[in-house]
């Protein structure tokens, strides 16, 4: 009864009911919410926290940004089952729609600037190796077109691991340290409609997942950033469940020094020998070794799958 009252009396006021009505559609600032709802971010950031009291949407900083996302579904689908229920669409909605589409539109705006800004950087990497998308193609079929469960993109960039994989997810994450990167990445899965799709900020060496947390976790050129590139392999060991898979794509062992100072890459690639030793340290069996030769830099995919009965095999036993 004390938790009913605790959302009710979280939901009797207009202004909370039309931010869980946006919170549906995107996970947005407080800052966007205030531009939404045409309110200051105080009031806005007081409304935000009632909401959140009552378990009915979450925080997340992200540099000197706060996003606000739905709470835990077991306590926000029924609520907005009832909600549904009513189908009252009033001249808030309306407005409050329209101007949720021109938040859209700035963040668009603003990824498409980054790109512009940073596209020679970008394109002086990939002219190295095999074009993005045969790499994409093997990733692909590495990890087969069969439902996933839950992913994990770890570093998850500007999101397009996500925007290639969370389709058969039923739900995906995507962790990267950069709040910058994440905004791109809000940017593009908000075009796609990809609302089983969920970004956090987090480390790749602390993982927001419990133990067993993951069917699948992806590395797409992440490792040869990494101080600790072992440690990271273990961490994605860790949240997955049994029979749980990790995909790593990065670079075969190279000689091109000058990545170090250009772009900042911390290795100059990884053998097989490595890759696997690390696989074999922390429980994970070799599945896949694929080589994608054609530029200066050999792409590389390693498969791994976590020993152990998967969740589908205990069910069917």
């Amino acid at each position: 009864m004390t938790q009913a009252l605790t959302i009710f009396r979280a939901l009797a006021d207009s202004t909370r009911l039309r931010i869980l009505a946006l919170l549906r559609s995107m996970e947005l600032s407080v800052g966007e919410l205030a531009q939404v709802l045409g309110q200051s971010q105080p009031r806005v950031s007081r409304h935000v926290r009632i909401l959140c009291d009552a378990g009915l949407a979450e925080r997340r900083k992200e540099g000197s940004w706060v996003f606000v996302a739905l709470g835990a579904e077991i306590r926000v689908k029924p609520i907005l089952a009832a909600l549904d229920s009513w189908d009252e669409a009033d001249h808030w909605t309306i407005a409050d729609e329209a101007r949720l589409a021109a938040v859209r539109a700035d963040r668009a705006s603003a990824a498409a600037e980054w790109f512009e800004a940073n596209a020679a950087q970008w394109d002086a990497i990939r002219s190295l190796h095999v074009a993005d998308s045969e790499v994409e193609a093997a990733m692909a079929r590495a990890l087969g077109d069969a439902a996933i469960g839950s992913l994990i993109d770890i570093g998850t960039g500007t999101g397009r691991m996500l925007e290639l994989f969370a389709p058969q997810a039923r739900h995906a994450l995507g962790i990267d340290r950069s709040s910058e990167m994440l905004r791109l990445a809000r940017a593009k899965l908000s075009e796609r409609g990809l609302g089983n799709a969920e970004l956090r900020q987090a480390d790749l060496y602390a993982l927001p997942l419990p133990d067993g947390g993951a069917d699948a976790a992806i590395l797409h050129h992440v490792l040869h950033f990494a101080q600790q590139p072992g440690a990271a392999v273990a961490e994605a060991a860790r949240v997955l469940s049994p029979g749980g898979r990790l995909l790593i794509a990065d670079f075969a062992p190279h000689d091109r020094e000058e990545l170090r100072s250009r772009d900042a890459h911390t290795r100059l690639g990884f053998s097989d020998e490595q890759m696997l030793g690390w696989f074999a340290a922390h429980g994970l069996g070799p599945v896949q070794v694929e080589t994608l030769e054609g530029g200066e830099l050999t792409v590389k995919l390693w498969l791994g799958r976590k020993v152990g009965e998967s969740r589908k095999e205990a069910k069917a036993a």
